[in-house]
């Protein structure tokens, strides 16, 4: 991974190298802090003052010179303006109309350049930030965006949401719409028609580039970040995008997403059934809890080892999820006829050593071409989705009762057998169409990584001639030297994983575990609640988790196309936290007797909420997250993982030990918990929450 000092160097525009922010120099100026700092003890304000001056200047710098493109733009329009004006006085002239489109266009990929130019200094100032905060634990940029913007007269906001930039992109778009098939179309104004479509390179280029910029998002992007998969931060070159074309097997990403549905699927059928089953084999209901919350208990063991195993291959660990699936589902179903709850247990925990989510999720970061990963990411979350609703509703298709050679089909049963029988079609299937990645490619990587750390850490340094030179080279390698050490090494274990996470970090963490044990208490005792306080029969309560599951989608796009473009993503973490808490409250039964409507209502409340949030925390947890976790073992993927797949082992917990309070005081015990975690990640939210701009 390159260095982004030198990618900056490497890819910013040459006659603008002058306004570009030093990064190199302000990097310099965290080391010689963290130098001093080992001698004395360093006055913290004298630190803070002095480094925000120096980012002040960066930022102005940069400020000023976007301004004074902006103007130049803005004039080349005006006068663009003026010269259509006159010569289509005396009517539409065809070299005249391709004469000014042109123009236009030019002016476009001008502004193209300055968009890239604001994004490259918006990167540049969120690595120091994350990098100043790292080194000294002080929560800076908490201080410096408080501080900064929200001020009347703040440069930081122009930078991060490039104020003015949308006029001009604006001005193009419009009069390129006007001027579209050899004459104006006054009738057709972006204006008058919002969704009006202008099929020109360079506009769609622009809206491309404005919307990375703004991070703004549509329902696909929303998607795609609630699959937590690490996008690139900075461009690829047209030569790196083609490589990575190559070895692109659609075949193996649908492969990969229907494994995704199935597990989920796997998840969820037997949540209607999981409390009569366990009744059958002489258990209480209340061991549904662990029931299903085993596959959980598995999943944390077998998300680190499917996740180091998928840097060897892929089909390997998929073929060997599908066979220990294929097992789980087939004890499960043989737990009727054995009279066995521990065999019941045991199938389960198969079920959950076969959780391939980390090969998913790896494949679709390290195989799909960086212009298909955001669509292949929302398919990876819509395949998930699909199947928490599929799930449910598929167990109201088993209630039939009949036995084949002593073997019993029933509604508890079923579900295993079904399982059993799509895992083995799905085994077929891999093994016939799954097209194994190159190995050779890793091999290339490595050799080009190993080229860049020999050229980078002044091996060839004698070949360098002249002394202000070698000065350079000396500072790029102390630079190179940091680098090798902190950020191109993968992480190597949870506790070197643990010592990267930031205090924002471990924030999103909990958020993350909190939103995960509120889904799985509603979800996990639904059966038990709904059979205690409303009689309801299976059918019931499947067709009931089948419709929260059917939301997401509808809720995404809603979130996805409107709110995350109105609001920024920290105001929708914080709301939808509070929602959540309200849903939680909502839910306790204060009144008697516990109304089927209270419940709906905050059942859906809760599960909407949760929902948004898990999207918009995983996306600013990707911003957040040291660049060192986004590939290896041990990458930001799998603590997301860890921490959702561990907040349901504690939620199935808690419900089976709230049983031996009896079915009464049930549903208030589980929601307790809930409730306190909710209020304490707010409270954590509210803490960090300026740096999360």
């Amino acid at each position: 991974m390159v260095a982004f000092g030198k990618k900056l160097k490497e890819l910013q525009i040459q006659e603008w190298k002058g306004y570009y922010i030093d990064y190199k120099l302000l990097k310099k100026k965290v080391k010689q802090y963290a130098q001093q700092n080992d001698v004395v003890v360093q006055d913290r304000d004298y630190v803070l003052r002095d480094f925000s001056r120096m980012l002040d200047e960066q930022i102005e710098k940069i400020v000023l010179f976007l301004l004074r493109r902006q103007g130049q733009l803005a004039t080349r329009l005006s006068g663009l303006a003026d010269h259509g004006d006159e010569s289509l006085s005396h009517g539409p002239h065809h070299d005249s109309i391709v004469e000014l489109r042109e123009g236009y266009r030019e002016v476009g990929r001008d502004l193209l350049r300055l968009l890239f130019f604001v994004e490259m200094n918006a990167i540049g100032l969120r690595k120091i930030l994350k990098k100043f905060d790292k080194r000294f634990g002080y929560k800076f940029t908490t201080y410096y965006v408080k501080t900064r913007a929200n001020h009347p007269y703040s440069q930081l906001r122009q930078v991060f949401k490039h104020v003015g930039i949308s006029a001009v992109v604006g001005s193009i778009s419009r009069n390129l719409a006007d001027l579209k098939d050899d004459h104006r179309h006054y009738a057709s104004s972006i204006y008058d028609h919002p969704t009006l479509h202008i099929s020109d390179p360079i506009i769609e280029s622009i809206k491309a580039a404005e919307s990375r910029l703004m991070n703004s998002t549509d329902f696909l992007q929303y998607l795609g970040k609630h699959a937590f998969i690490m996008q690139d931060e900075l461009p690829l070159p047209s030569s790196e995008e083609k490589n990575t074309n190559e070895g692109y097997h659609f075949m193996s990403l649908v492969l990969n997403l229907v494994n995704t549905f199935l597990y989920m699927v796997n998840t969820y059928i037997i949540v209607p059934t999981a409390d009569d089953y366990s009744l059958s084999l002489g258990a209480a209901a209340t061991v549904c809890g662990v029931v299903i919350g085993s596959m959980a208990v598995a999943q944390v063991f077998s998300s680190v080892y499917f996740s180091a195993w998928s840097n060897k291959s892929y089909i390997k660990p998929l073929i060997f999820s599908s066979i220990v699936l294929l097992m789980g589902n087939t004890l499960y179903a043989l737990a009727y006829d054995l009279d066995s709850i521990y065999v019941l247990l045991v199938g389960r925990v198969f079920c959950g050593l076969g959780s391939a989510r980390a090969v998913n999720r790896r494949y679709i970061s390290d195989c799909v071409p960086p212009k298909l990963r955001m669509k292949a990411s929302a398919g990876f979350v819509s395949a998930g989705a699909l199947g928490m609703a599929c799930g449910p509703a598929l167990a109201c298709l088993f209630q039939r009762k009949f036995k084949i050679f002593k073997l019993t089909f029933n509604e508890d049963t079923l579900p295993g057998w079904f399982m059993a029988f799509a895992w083995f079609i799905y085994l077929l299937w891999l093994w016939l169409s799954f097209r194994e990645p190159l190995l050779e490619k890793e091999e290339i990587i490595v050799q080009h990584i190993a080229s860049d750390t020999i050229v980078e850490t002044g091996v060839l340094e004698p070949l360098v001639l002249g002394s202000e030179k070698n000065q350079q080279d000396e500072d790029e390698q102390q630079e190179c030297d940091e680098l090798s050490k902190e950020s191109r090494e993968p992480v190597t274990s949870i506790m070197s994983a643990y010592r990267l996470l930031t205090p924002s970090v471990k924030v999103q963490l909990i958020i993350y575990f909190m939103l995960k044990y509120a889904m799985e208490i509603l979800l996990a005792e639904s059966s038990v609640i709904t059979s205690y306080y409303f009689i309801w029969s299976t059918n019931k309560v499947a067709m009931f988790l089948a419709c929260l599951g059917l939301t997401v989608l509808p809720v995404s796009i809603f979130v996805g196309s409107y709110i995350s473009n109105v609001f920024e993503e920290r105001q929708v973490l914080l709301a939808s936290e509070i929602m959540v808490c309200l849903g939680i409250v909502l839910s306790f039964q204060v009144i008697i007797p516990y109304s089927t409507t209270q419940y709906i209502l905050s059942a859906i409340l809760t599960f909407v909420s949760a929902e948004v949030l898990e999207g918009v925390n995983l996306s600013l947890l990707s911003r957040v997250m040291s660049s060192r976790l986004s590939r290896g073992t041990y990458n930001g993927g799998l603590l997301s993982t860890e921490a959702g797949t561990l907040a349901r082992v504690v939620a199935d917990g808690t419900i089976t030990v709230a049983g031996y309070w009896g079915m009464s005081k049930l549903l208030n015990i589980t929601l307790l918990p809930s409730l306190v975690i909710c209020i304490s990640t707010i409270i954590a939210t509210l803490s960090i929450y300026n740096s999360l701009y």
